[in-house]
């Protein structure tokens, strides 16, 4: 906004207003470059109604409240792409594996949890990874039954598409030799066909749904934990991938509550919760653009690290199999076509060769059917066969398309990816350059809990494919690095684009949300080690201050500024 449009806002002023100067503000533009500014004016109800440029004059009255930025650098509030909140949150309540680096590290941890938890009735956890641990094959539950011997335990895996059992369990949800898997699912086994105590993907549910629910005051306790999470690290909206009714529930109570800190863009789980939620069709949005139902979360196939991505050719490492498809092309289409008919935005996990083709395939077909501003995302895109980039251009171009990636999955799955794919299919293995130059909006978010919900991590990823260590130097397949701009946008304008959220926040310009962050390194220049570092000092939604650096334990806080 330039001077004369601010002397004009200015001339009947809302004396809530509040006036953000010393500071040096970054945004992406409309046009996708950073825009740079040396102050910003929000109103009472957290809209932001100017920025002040270089050689624009600061205002010096028609404002109530004035924050000293301290000279650091404001950037927009930024937005993960793909979360799961509630599981977030119940990662923090619950056994967390996921720093372990052994098997023997991990049963020392889940006994001393056992032991300090006697009440607990089954014991439960994630973050498992026998790639991690360098096992070279799955946990049992024999393995298991050494320091529990007593009670179920049941531990997902760090992605989510494999659980690990204990003997108990297994009995608790009558697993036996005699037990079949489930379409979409595979019961890992000895060599006498008696359940080993791992069960992938959809055969998790025979186990799954036999521990405990969570009460309503662990929902509640779930949501403030992942919040947290979520602002001290600087980001002010996520998406949540695959909400069931019990976290919509959770949101709505915490919105009535004026709780909702964070902006969730949720995703039901499956058809039925989306219905189950909106009824007739995406939910308007809430608690001042806080929480909004926008569409339905499918699943393709599973995940590499478990061989569970359907793959077009055997796994490199695992020549027996290519992987579990969870649906098959019909039963997608039709899913698919169930959502768009009531317009919900279909988002699909999609992570192997195979199912990104198929995929890609239905949408292709069903563009003709399902025109307009679809915007269908595929969740995670992780391997893409070079030779279905043209039908990715057709759906891009057709209804819009979203790759939803995640840049530290690249990192932290490189050499597992080496392994699982084999040298001939990486050139199409967490390809963002190559997504975003046939036509998809990159959307960058961390799958947390299966990552940290750390947006600084991703950046860096993103920039140079090297990861927190420096390795490799020369980064993983380079040319699939993205500028600079193109990760920050991939945080911040195109993630809110990817949830139909652009004209509500996402970018710092007049008109949308005050959602900003102060920090101290800039991303547009400094080193990506250094980006890893990042500090954020405050963090702000709506106007409101909901992180202090300086007050880690005051939680969520109304705005603490100078009154004139």
């Amino acid at each position: 906004m330039g001077l004369a449009a601010l002397a004009i806002t200015l001339t009947n002023p809302a004396y809530a207003d509040t006036l953000v100067d010393n500071i040096q503000g970054q945004t992406i533009a409309a046009d996708g470059h950073v825009e740079r500014f040396k102050a910003m004016l929000f109103d009472d109800a957290g809209v932001i109604k100017a920025l002040i440029h270089e050689g624009e004059k600061t205002p010096k009255k028609g404002f109530q409240y004035r924050i000293d930025g301290k000279g650091r650098l404001l950037l927009p509030g930024l937005i993960d792409a793909h979360v799961h909140v509630m599981s977030t949150g119940f990662a923090a309540l619950t056994l967390d594996l996921s720093e372990t680096n052994s098997l023997a590290e991990a049963l020392e941890k889940i006994a001393a949890y056992a032991k300090a938890h006697p009440d607990r009735p089954w014991l439960i956890g994630r973050g498992w990874n026998q790639e991690r641990w360098k096992l070279g094959r799955f946990p049992t539950a024999a393995e298991l039954d050494a320091v529990v011997p007593g009670r179920p335990v049941w531990l997902e895996r760090v992605d989510g598409h494999a659980g690990w059992a204990n003997t108990a369990a297994l009995k608790a949800a009558g697993v036996t030799s005699a037990s079949t898997a489930p379409s979409g699912g595979e019961i890992i086994r000895n060599a006498d066909g008696s359940p080993s105590g791992v069960l992938v993907d959809n055969a998790s549910d025979l186990v799954g749904t036999h521990v405990p629910p969570p009460t309503a005051r662990d929902y509640d306790a779930a949501l403030a934990l992942a919040q947290r999470e979520f602002y001290r690290r600087g980001l002010t909206a996520v998406a949540d991938m695959g909400s069931t009714m019990e976290d919509w529930q959770t949101f709505r109570r915490a919105g009535d509550a004026n709780q909702l800190y964070v902006r969730i863009m949720a995703y039901g789980s499956g058809i039925e919760s989306a219905v189950a939620i909106g009824g007739p069709g995406p939910s308007p949005w809430l608690y001042a653009d806080r929480l909004r139902l926008n569409g339905v979360k499918l699943y393709m196939d599973g995940a590499l690290g478990s061989r569970g991505a359907w793959l077009k050719a055997p796994y490199h490492d695992k020549p027996d199999t290519r992987g579990l498809p969870r649906l098959t092309q019909t039963q997608l289409g039709n899913l698919m076509s169930r959502a768009a008919m009531d317009n919900y935005q279909i988002a699909v996990h999609a992570i192997g060769d195979e199912a990104n083709a198929v995929l890609l395939g239905t949408m292709d077909d069903l563009s003709a059917t399902y025109k307009g501003d679809r915007r269908w995302r595929i969740e995670h895109a992780q391997v893409i066969d070079p030779a279905d980039w043209p039908m990715a251009a057709r759906v891009a171009k057709s209804i819009g398309l979203i790759a939803s990636m995640q840049p530290v999955h690249q990192t932290s799955d490189r050499l597992m990816a080496e392994a699982r794919l084999g040298p001939g299919r990486l050139a199409g293995a967490y390809a963002w350059a190559s997504a975003k130059a046939n036509g998809a909006t990159l959307a960058f978010g961390s799958d947390s809990p299966v990552e940290l919900p750390d947006p600084w991590t991703g950046i860096a990823a993103a920039i140079s494919r090297v990861d927190e260590n420096g390795q490799p130097p020369e980064g993983w397949q380079p040319q699939e690095r993205v500028s600079r701009e193109t990760a920050l946008a991939g945080y911040t304008s195109n993630a809110a684009y990817a949830g139909f959220a652009e004209k509500r926040f996402g970018r710092l310009a007049p008109g949308l949300r005050a959602d900003f962050i102060l920090v101290d390194t800039d991303p547009m220049t400094a080193t990506p080690a250094a980006i890893h570092q990042t500090k954020v000092f405050e963090t702000w939604v709506g106007g409101g201050k909901v992180w202090d650096a300086e007050k880690p334990e005051g939680g969520a806080q109304g705005a603490e500024v100078v009154k004139r």
